[in-house]
This record gives C-alpha cells, sequence and structure tokens, in this order.
C-alpha cells in the first residue's frame, strides 16, 4: 500500500534523521575506540571505554534500529517496494548485517568498559582501543547512504515480474490505473508527451496565423489595385 504524501514525507523526514544519526553516534564511536588504542593516560582510556559503552548502547544501537524500521516502513509504502531494486535490496542487506554485528559486538564492549572501571592503572593500559569494528560499521553506513542518494539503475527478476504485471492490468481497459503500477525508473514520460504534444499544437497555430497573414496581404493588394 503506498502512503499518501504527506505521511510518506514525514516517513523519509524520520528515515534521513535516524540514518544520519546513526552515521554521526558511529563516527562518535570511533573517535573514542582512536583515542583509547593511542592515549598512554589510564584516565583517558578508561572515560573512552566507558564512552564506547554508553554511546553504543543509548546511540548506536537505538539509531540503526529506527533506521531500519523506517528503511521498511519506505519499502513498503512507496513504490520501490523492498525487493523491486538491486540498490534497496542491497542497502537493506548492508542494514541488516551492520545491525547483526553491531548487536552481537556491544557486550564485548560492555565487557572492557567494566574492566576498565575496576583495574588497576597498568592494566588499563593494555586494554587499547575499538578500532577496526567501527571503522568497518562505518564504510557500511556510508554506502548505504550512497545507494539512497544516486539509487542506480538495476530491476531484480521480482521486480521485472511485477511491472510486466502491472502493464498487462494496465492493457485491460476494464482494469483502472493504481499508485501500485508506478514504476519510479519512467519517471519523465509524462512530461514528455505532453511536451512533444505542446509543440505540435504551437506548429500548427503558427502555420494558420502564417496563412491569415498571407490572406490579408493578398486582400491588401487586390484593394489597392482596384
Amino acid at each position: 500500500m503506498v502512503m499518501p504524501p504527506a505521511l510518506r514525507r514525514a516517513a523519509l523526514a524520520l528515515h534521513i534523521v535516524t540514518s544520519v544519526g546513526w552515521i554521526g553516534a558511529a563516527a562518535g564511536y570511533l573517535v573514542l575506540g582512536v583515542v583509547a588504542s593511542v592515549s598512554a593516560q589510564p584516565l583517558t582510556i578508561r572515560a573512552a571505554w566507558i564512552g564506547m559503552e554508553l554511546i553504543g548502547w543509548l546511540a548506536v544501537v537505538p539509531m540503526g534500529c529506527l533506521a531500519l524500521l523506517t528503511g521498511l516502513v519506505m519499502s513498503f509504502g512507496t513504490p520501490w517496494g523492498l525487493l523491486r531494486h538491486y540498490w534497496v535490496l542491497i542497502a537493506f542487506v548492508l542494514t541488516i548485517l551492520a545491525l547483526i554485528v553491531l548487536i552481537l559486538h556491544m557486550p564485548t564492549v560492555t565487557a572492557a568498559a567494566e574492566l576498565a572501571r575496576t583495574i588497576d592503572d597498568r592494566a588499563v593500559a593494555g586494554l587499547g582501543g575499538d578500532v577496526l569494528h567501527p571503522a568497518l560499521g562505518l564504510v557500511v553506513l556510508i554506502v548505504v547512504a550512497v545507494l539512497n542518494v544516486y539509487k542506480p539503475r538495476g530491476v531484480t527478476p521480482y521486480g521485472r515480474r511485477k511491472a510486466n504485471a502491472s502493464r498487462g492490468l494496465r492493457a485491460d481497459p476494464s482494469t483502472p490505473a493504481r499508485t501500485e503500477d508506478f514504476d519510479p525508473n519512467r519517471l519523465g514520460g509524462g512530461r514528455s508527451e505532453a511536451a512533444a504534444l505542446k509543440s505540435k499544437w504551437g506548429v500548427a497555430v503558427k502555420a494558420v496565423v502564417g496563412r491569415l497573414h498571407q490572406l490579408r496581404v493578398i486582400r491588401t493588394s487586390r484593394h489597392l489595385a482596384a
């Protein structure tokens, strides 16, 4: 079912906010992970791990879940669908993988943060940081964002079957056109047809005006000759 325009804009705004928030929270987590890796100060390392735990559970995970849910709403509530276009399918799979890895990794972060709270300064220096996971996760999120912005062409076999079925329904005069039959890749077709029709009317009007002018000139010349 396609959402009404007002609801679609609200869902899109929420999806953009949560997706960008997820990227921002992941970037903040990565900064703390790098600080914990390069710092030699026990207090800095403790604070970095405690901060990573808090950002992970209170920002990264919630934003990731909301981004996934709003993405599903946008997929099922717009003509793009979830399985019709390769870029949507790839973005969905990458988002699922990133969220699964994140949730599985966070208990390790919690355990390291608990160690940072309790062990002595000499042992804290051996904790190091957490760079690989957040760096790879941030790359994945950026790829998903690029896919959502550029929307590369490519229709899945399921999408082609749905498109062919929609064309078959449209070919039947007794079947009214449905909003679900809309194909985003065909945007602009109606505009080009309207422009062509407008151009034909323009040529016809110019021809009529030119003919009327010729008749007027002929009548004027005859009147002067008489």
